[in-house]
């Protein structure tokens, strides 16, 4: 079966080990990036949302009109738009795209950010706000009449889209959360779910969570999407050299709790469920499987996508085959120099994860009696 490749089409160049050099929003640099991944084989980058952050739809179409074929994932948080507003928004994005738009749903795990943006809806009411704006974005995108909509959250009469999307029936929606709510919402709504990098056993068992509640409510499993940190050498001492050296620069950015990473994201006691299940894992050991490292996620605080995937990129690879073999079939990964690192990735680990993909389907066509 196919697998794809998710990379980060950011607008500056800062990561948690650099700060950036220029503007929040920089879009030589934002184009030069998306090429990047486009010309090394990677299928879609995300636009990624935080509270006073460029907006995430506005560069997606900038990266759309200026590559061929890469995809864009566009984060959206419901708090911040209408659901009638946002669905018009990603509907005239993949116009524009030419049928390359998959919207990213975030609920939002930090009470604090969400309340930058004026959202004070406690975290267990904002998943249900965050399946009504998706039922929302799928009649809006899928009807060609009038409809109404009375929710919890939501209530308009009369709504119908002139713009229809290139995208035949919608654009794909993306979720994530590691919650008993959002494993709810995700396996009834989405068409991708999206988990953060954990051992093969905890993802295996997400996985299950997710599938049986999907055929509980009648519908098949959605796709699965896990994401890491690619930390890469020529050998396996050299890839663990750059990891040391790569923590390193984490925790003299975070030192004093200063850096920009502390302002977004909590280095201690995270409130969303994604984060604790990182730092617990951490807790458990640094080292998990094939190559999986857990201590960039503990010091970042479990931030978002923090664990790293270290050595080879035959043992990246190799790692990275395991999770496809639990049903992962969107492997998401970016490093700690975007440009470098998406390019490095592109050439040495895609291709042998494509080439074992295509084995394995050929194999299996060739077992199939004719």
């Amino acid at each position: 079966m196919p697998v794809e490749f998710l990379g980060m089409g950011a607008t500056n160049d800062g990561t948690e080990t650099t700060a950036r050099s220029g503007p929040a929003f920089d879009p030589e640099y934002t184009v030069a990036l998306a090429r990047a991944h486009e010309e090394s084989g990677w299928d879609r980058v995300l636009t990624a949302y935080g509270s006073g952050s460029p907006d995430p739809a506005q560069a997606a179409a900038l990266i759309a009109c200026r590559t061929e074929r890469l995809q864009v994932l566009v984060a959206h948080r419901p708090n911040v738009s209408y659901p009638t507003f946002a669905a018009k928004t990603i509907a005239t994005l993949d116009v524009i795209s030419g049928g390359r738009t998959t919207v990213h749903v975030i609920t939002g795990g930090n009470d604090h950010e969400q309340q930058r943006e004026g959202d004070t809806l406690p975290k267990d009411r904002r998943y249900d706000r965050t399946r009504e704006a998706i039922q929302i974005f799928k009649k809006a995108w899928t009807s060609r009449e009038p409809f109404d909509f009375h929710g919890e959250h939501y209530t308009f009469s009369d709504f119908v889209l002139d713009v229809e999307p290139a995208q035949n029936p919608r654009p794909r929606i993306s979720f994530g959360g590691s919650s008993p709510a959002a494993y709810k919402v995700g396996a009834e709504e989405a068409d991708i779910y999206a988990l953060w990098g954990e051992p093969l056993a905890g993802t295996a068992e997400q996985i299950r969570a997710i599938t049986e509640l999907a055929a509980a409510a009648g519908r098949p499993a959605p796709t699965f999407q896990v994401a890491f940190r690619p930390i890469l050498g020529r050998t396996e001492e050299e890839a663990w050299e750059k990891a040391y050296a790569t923590v390193a620069r984490i925790q003299d950015r975070t030192k004093g709790g200063t850096a920009q990473l502390s302002r977004r994201h909590r280095l201690t006691d995270p409130e969303n469920a994604g984060s604790q299940r990182l730092l617990a894992i951490a807790e458990q050991g640094e080292r998990h499987d094939r190559a999986l490292w857990t201590v960039t996620a503990k010091a970042t605080g479990g931030a978002g996508n923090s664990t790293a995937l270290v050595g080879t990129p035959e043992t990246v690879a190799a790692a990275l085959m395991d999770y496809y073999d639990l049903g992962v079939r969107i492997l998401s990964a970016r490093g700690y120099d975007l440009l470098e690192d998406a390019t490095e990735f592109g050439r040495e680990v895609i291709p042998l994860v494509r080439a074992e993909v295509a084995r394995r389907d050929a194999a299996e066509r060739a077992s199939v009696p004719a």
